[in-house]
């Protein structure tokens, strides 16, 4: 951790984690039994001082962003908030179109905090709870944190390459440490269980996999630039600028292009860009109210109404809970 003293005498450092700072809430005010799981969460930006051999472009970097959280529990929780926890990441894992190759259970390493009989309990827990999620992990025999057994999502991409994306792991060793405490029914205090718990991890390093599974071709929810306005002659300029509008209006991320050049090199363009749809419009289509629509991968397109295409294509670029939600 890299700590400096500004000319006010403050002292700064870079965070390596964001473990101790949720303890810090954890342990702010007395805690019930009653008010466990507490779940907390952030999207926390971290530093470490990987080796300059290791970086390498999105993949490993010095300075990152994670999708960060930690649920503090009673050891009778930790089951269940495990077994929701391994239905989420599959859920969102499914929804970038990732493909699971299995979870692996991390086991004890040899330097390790703790005893035998915290390993013993905790490795079985996240057996258990695996198993309960459908899943039967996969042992990777030493490969657990120094504090805590690890429940690991192993995702394959388009060419068959293994990366980790996903990891729930769980902690007696930091509460105690940090003397984190609950009031159990008993009146007694108490140590509460935390699991850390992550579904990308590094958001800079599942942006890069992310674009390497897809070959830069993102499904359309996911697109920064979902459709292109492109006009057949000049003619057609103002309906396109009207077109464009009304696509924003749904929601849609647009861009127009109403250069002088042929309809045939835009097109072209636009495809080497892999944007999901490009809208076509000439002088028939402004006087007709329509788009010819083109779909990244494919040399057809379909002539619609204008009023049509914005319901098909807001449709379309709705992110798939949200249509798991209206179905």
């Amino acid at each position: 951790m890299f700590v400096c003293e500004t000319v006010e005498e403050e002292t700064l450092s870079l965070k390596p984690m964001n473990c101790p700072g949720h303890v810090q809430i954890f342990k702010f005010g007395q805690k019930s039994y009653r008010d466990l799981p507490l779940r907390m969460a952030e999207f926390g930006a971290c530093h470490r001082y990987e080796p300059s051999g290791s970086l390498h472009g999105l993949m490993r970097v010095r300075a990152f962003t994670q999708d960060d959280a930690h649920i503090f529990c009673r050891e009778d929780q930790i089951v269940e908030e495990t077994r929701a926890f391994i239905e989420l990441a599959t859920s969102i894992h499914e929804d970038f179109g990732m493909t699971r190759d299995h979870i692996a259970l991390g086991t004890r390493p040899e330097l390790r905090a703790g005893s035998d009989e915290f390993w013993d309990r905790a490795e079985a827990a996240m057996l258990q709870a695996a198993r309960a999620a459908g899943v039967e992990p996969r042992i990777a025999e030493g490969d657990g944190a120094f504090y805590a057994p690890k429940l690991d999502f192993q995702l394959k991409d388009a060419i068959g390459r293994q990366w980790t994306c996903g990891t729930i792991q769980l902690d007696y060793v930091l509460p105690d440490r940090l003397e984190a405490e609950y009031v159990a029914e008993d009146g007694q205090k108490h140590r509460p269980v935390m699991l850390h718990r992550a579904i990308l991890g590094s958001l800079e390093r599942f942006i890069g996999i992310l674009i390497e599974n897809v070959a830069g071709a993102f499904p359309m929810w996911l697109a920064p630039v979902q459709v292109v306005v492109a006009t057949i002659t000049s003619e057609a300029d103002g309906y396109a600028e009207e077109v464009a509008a009304e696509m924003r209006k749904a929601g849609l991320r647009v861009e127009l292009d109403l250069r002088n050049e042929k309809v045939g090199y835009k097109i072209r363009e636009h495809s080497l860009q892999k944007i999901p749809v490009i809208a076509v419009v000439g002088k028939k289509e402004a006087e007709e109210r329509q788009v010819a629509l083109r779909r990244f991968g494919s040399q057809a397109q379909s002539v619609i109404a204008l009023d049509e295409a914005l319901g098909l294509l807001a449709d379309e670029a709705l992110p798939p809970d949200l249509k798991r939600g209206r179905s």
